[in-house]
């Protein structure tokens, strides 16, 4: 049994199937900043289109043709390397340097346009990701899978962390077993950083899991922090009336479950005494807190937004938008059992595809 095997499904386990990736140009992501280049500044707001290329090459790429360090490079979040990924880079110059020649681009990416900007570009800051996918080889019953989508279109899907956040076979939660857990030292922050997303997102989506089994993945109960859809902001639930009912049925609301680190949830009652149990049963929250991470919050739920298909002869046809955060594979894992073709073959519904930001 591989990670993420046992965690619940909204819906019964799909019975379709079929693969992902088997042309770059079967995945495709674009990403919506939600904002315009300033026009004034010292850095360079840039816009690239990559192929089979991953974000943190681009980005050392980016800063070598500018002759900058790489941390003078941000980005909003990283993209898979097996895809088609129309991202935003910043490029943070000297006083001494005006221009910049981008026009020779690099291997595996071209830019597309590069205005100046008045700051640095941050994780995480985007509107959202819009996709394109193609499924290919798909077997099944379509009118089944048709009724799936209609029902992912009006009420989201769980908001499960993506399996490439955990690494290849697990390698980065393996990892941060190895530092919490063991004292073993790493001297990259970036691969700290990895290790510790890891086991955030595990926790997460063990929290997820069970919520989803009894039912309460949708719903607002006292004592929960209620999540505003698209944004980080939370409130305490005191009272579950007719308005929160309406806006948790619109999507505009979900429940929402811990990032851990240090400091205490702020939920109460039986959201609480659930957060506390999942806490319990793994060693991995007090070392998180140890290493000084701040307790943050999460929505449960995933509103796909402007979701759209298409069926070819043996073949599906996918576009939705997702906010800043959120997997395509949370989207895919609740339609179709997926193999992806990137990955040499292996199968599994919740395969290494979506995007990590």
């Amino acid at each position: 049994m591989s990670l993420g095997d046992d965690w619940k499904y909204a819906f019964e386990a799909p019975s379709a199937r079929g693969r992902i990736r088997e042309s770059s140009n079967d995945f495709v992501v674009r990403e919506d900043l939600g904002f315009q280049a300033s026009g004034e500044g010292q850095h360079l707001l840039v816009h690239v289109r990559k192929r089979d290329a991953n974000t943190q090459f681009v980005a050392r790429e980016l800063a070598r043709i500018a002759g900058v360090r790489p941390r003078e490079v941000g980005y909003a979040g990283l993209k898979d390397r097996n895809a088609v990924a129309e991202q935003w880079f910043t490029i943070g110059l000297p006083s001494t340097k005006t221009e910049v020649d981008l026009s020779g681009a690099g291997q595996g990416f071209e830019v597309l346009s590069a205005t100046a900007h008045h700051r640095k570009l941050r994780r995480g800051a985007l509107a959202r990701n819009r996709f394109e996918i193609r499924v290919t080889s798909l077997e099944g019953d379509r009118d089944l899978l048709e009724q799936r989508l209609v029902r992912v279109r009006s009420t989201g899907v769980p908001n499960y962390f993506g399996p490439q956040r955990f690494g290849r076979d697990a390698s980065n939660l393996r990892q941060a077993e190895r530092i919490l857990l063991e004292g073993e030292r790493v001297k990259q922050r970036e691969q700290r950083s990895f290790a510790y997303s890891a086991a955030r997102s595990f926790l997460f989506n063990e929290l997820l899991s069970f919520r989803i089994e009894n039912d309460t993945w949708t719903r607002l109960l006292v004592g929960d922090l209620a999540n505003l859809d698209g944004v980080r902001s939370v409130f305490a639930v005191e009272s579950v009336d007719e308005t929160i009912e309406r806006r948790l049925e619109e999507l505009d609301l979900h429940p929402s479950g811990p990032l851990w680190g240090k400091g205490e949830p702020e939920t109460t009652g039986e959201p609480r005494v659930w957060e506390d149990r999942i806490c319990g049963a793994h060693p991995l929250p007090a070392g998180l807190a140890a290493e000084g991470l701040e307790h943050a919050r999460r929505a449960l739920r995933l509103r796909v937004q402007d979701l759209e298909w298409d069926f070819e002869p043996d073949a599906l046809r996918l576009q939705f938008g997702l906010s800043s955060g959120a997997f395509a594979t949370s989207v895919l894992r609740e339609l179709l059992q997926v193999e992806d073709a990137s990955t040499n073959g292996a199968s599994s519904s919740a395969s290494s595809t979506g995007v990590d930001l």
